[in-house]
């Protein structure tokens, strides 16, 4: 196998550096965040740093970049409070990457892309048309990470959507019955597909698969 040492990184191309570390820790989730202005101008980007937190309260984390330089989804989700977490499809992945352009912040990314906006009752930001699982998050709290001056959004889950074919009956959602892609590293999707799913592992027993 190919050692790469600390060195190593400081004497690399910026390019290099940032795509080998960006896919050397695997897949990561690739979601649409969509928001609203206070202006009620529409936003959606792609993310890969939607993690889950717990269950119990329903929390996850969004990691935002350094806002030395205009951020709009943190901007929307500071000021409004709400944001929308938009599972991508293999068939959006084209227009979910070009959510990554940077425009001006009076453009909604709605408009230069394939992508729509959906409503749900009562909840003015915008989903994103087709994503067969969709998150109404509230902003709960946010941490300053010194090291690389980023930004970790907590969140709480204040509603779930998802295509009922991707439901198992203990609450399990097996989405890659709706062609839910991942990401390797900044640029580059893919399509998982379930191998196996393994029962709740105890000690000195033999990990068990669930009846097919």
């Amino acid at each position: 196998m190919k050692e790469i040492s600390i060195q190593d990184l400081s004497e690399m191309g910026r390019v290099q550096r940032l795509n080998l570390i960006n896919s050397c820790t695997g897949y990561k989730s690739a979601n649409l965040i969509a928001t609203q202005s206070l202006d009620g101008i529409n936003n959606v980007a792609i993310f890969s740093s939607v993690t889950h937190l717990g269950s119990d309260p329903a929390l996850i984390g969004l990691i935002v970049r350094p806002t030395t330089v205009p951020r709009d989804t943190y901007k929307n989700i500071k000021e409004t409070g709400y944001f929308t977490v938009n599972h991508v499809t293999e068939n959006m992945i084209a227009d979910a990457h070009h959510t990554s352009a940077n425009y001006e912040s009076n453009i909604s990314e709605f408009d230069k892309t394939n992508l729509q906006e959906e409503y749900k009752e009562n909840i003015k930001t915008p989903f994103t048309q087709g994503s067969p699982v969709q998150l109404y998050c509230k902003y709960v709290s946010e941490y300053y990470i010194k090291e690389n001056d980023t930004i970790h959004i907590i969140a709480s889950i204040e509603k779930l959507y998802y295509n009922e074919e991707l439901a198992n009956e203990d609450g399990w959602l097996q989405i890659d019955k709706g062609n839910v892609v991942a990401l390797n590293g900044l640029d580059a999707y893919c399509l998982p597909k379930l191998i196996d799913r393994f029962q709740y592992a105890r000690k000195d027993k033999p990990t068990e698969s669930f009846p097919k």
